[in-house]
C-alpha cells in the first residue's frame, strides 16, 4: 500500500500540479515562496520515486510470504535501482553545472575583450559595455561576474532606467538564481520524458525574474524598473540566467502587469502560507507513510 501511495503522490506531483501552479495568478503576489513549493514539488516527487523502488519489493516480497534468499535478493534490487536514479540525478547536475561554467567562462572572457570601457566610465567594475544600437542587458554569473550592457541601452534609458537594469541584474547575481535554474534543468533532463513537464522551468524562471524586479523597484521604485522593461524586453540575446521561457510576450506581459500602478504588491502572509505548504509537501509523506513502512520493514528485511 505504501509503494501505491507513494506512486500515486509522485505521479500527481510530476504530471498534474505542474500545470494548474504554472497557471496560477497568486505567485505574482508571493515569488519567493513560490520558487520554494516548485523545488519542494521537485524533491518530493524524486523522493516518492526513491520510495516506490524501495517500498515495492519489500511489500510485495512480505506479502508472499517470501524466504530469506528471496527477500535479499529484492533488498539487493531494489537498493542498486534505487542508486541508479540518484546517480543519474548527480551525473545531470554535474553535466548542466559543468556546461554552464564553461559558457560563461567563454562568455566573460569574449565581454571583457569586446569591452568599451570608455563608455562605463561611470559605472562599477563589474559592467561590460558593448558594441551595438540594439538595446539588451544580461548578467554572466561565477566567482568573477559580469553585468553586460549594449551601447544602444544606455542611449535609450534614461540615468535612473539603467540603475534599475543594474540593480535588476545584481540581485540575480547576489541571490545565485543561476544555481536554482540549473538544479531545474538537471531535474528536468533527469526525469524520463513522459514523466517530465517543462512548465516548472518557465515558471520558476519567471519567478526569478519577478524577484529581481521587486528588488529594483524596492531601490528605484516602479517607473524605471516597468519602463525599462518595456525597452528592453524585445530585445534578443541572453537572459539574466540564461533560461527563458517558451513564450516571451507572456513573460513580458505578466512582469509589466506585476508593475502597474495599482497592482497588487507582495503579500507577506501569503507567501508565509506558501512557505508552510511547501513544508508540508516534503514532511508529512515522509511522516504519515514513509516512517510507519520503515518500522515495518527494518523488522522483515534480512539485515
Amino acid at each position: 500500500m505504501t509503494a501505491l501511495l507513494l506512486g500515486a503522490l509522485g505521479l500527481t506531483l510530476s504530471l498534474v500540479v505542474p500545470g494548474p501552479l504554472a497557471r496560477a495568478r497568486w505567485t505574482a503576489r508571493a515569488p519567493g515562496a513560490a520558487v520554494a513549493l516548485w523545488q519542494a514539488v521537485t524533491l518530493a516527487a524524486v523522493l516518492c520515486a526513491l520510495g516506490v523502488v524501495l517500498a515495492a519489493p519489500e511489500e510485495l516480497v512480505r506479502a508472499h510470504g517470501a524466504d530469506q534468499t528471496l527477500a535479499a535478493a529484492a533488498l539487493v534490487a531494489a537498493l542498486a535501482v534505487a542508486a541508479v536514479i540518484v546517480v543519474r540525478l548527480l551525473v545531470s547536475l554535474w553535466q548542466v553545472a559543468y556546461r554552464s561554467r564553461v559558457r560563461r567562462a567563454r562568455h566573460r572572457l569574449l565581454a571583457d575583450l569586446l569591452d568599451r570601457a570608455e563608455e562605463r566610465a561611470d559605472l562599477d567594475g563589474q559592467v561590460r559595455v558593448l558594441d551595438g544600437g540594439l538595446p539588451f542587458a544580461y548578467c554572466v554569473p561565477g566567482r568573477s561576474p559580469r553585468i553586460v550592457l549594449s551601447q544602444g541601452t544606455l542611449r535609450l534609458l534614461s540615468e535612473p532606467q539603467v540603475a534599475a537594469v543594474l540593480a535588476h541584474e545584481r540581485a540575480h547575481l547576489r541571490a545565485r538564481h543561476d544555481v536554482v535554474m540549473e538544479s531545474f534543468t538537471a531535474f528536468y533532463r533527469a526525469v524520463p520524458p513522459p514523466l517530465r513537464s517543462r512548465a516548472p522551468l518557465d515558471a520558476v524562471h519567471l519567478l526569478l525574474e519577478a524577484l529581481a524586479d521587486d528588488a529594483a523597484r524596492r531601490q528605484h521604485g516602479d517607473g524605471p524598473v516597468r519602463e525599462a522593461l518595456r525597452t528592453l524586453a524585445d530585445a534578443p540575446g541572453t537572459t539574466g540566467i540564461e533560461a527563458g521561457t517558451e513564450d516571451p510576450d507572456r513573460e513580458r506581459r505578466w512582469r509589466l502587469d506585476r508593475l502597474v500602478p495599482g497592482a497588487p504588491r507582495t503579500d507577506a502572509r501569503l507567501g508565509a502560507a506558501v512557505y508552510v505548504v511547501a513544508a508540508a509537501i516534503l514532511v508529512l509523506p515522509t511522516v504519515l507513510l514513509v516512517i510507519p513502512w520503515l518500522d515495518r520493514a527494518l523488522r522483515h528485511w534480512p539485515i
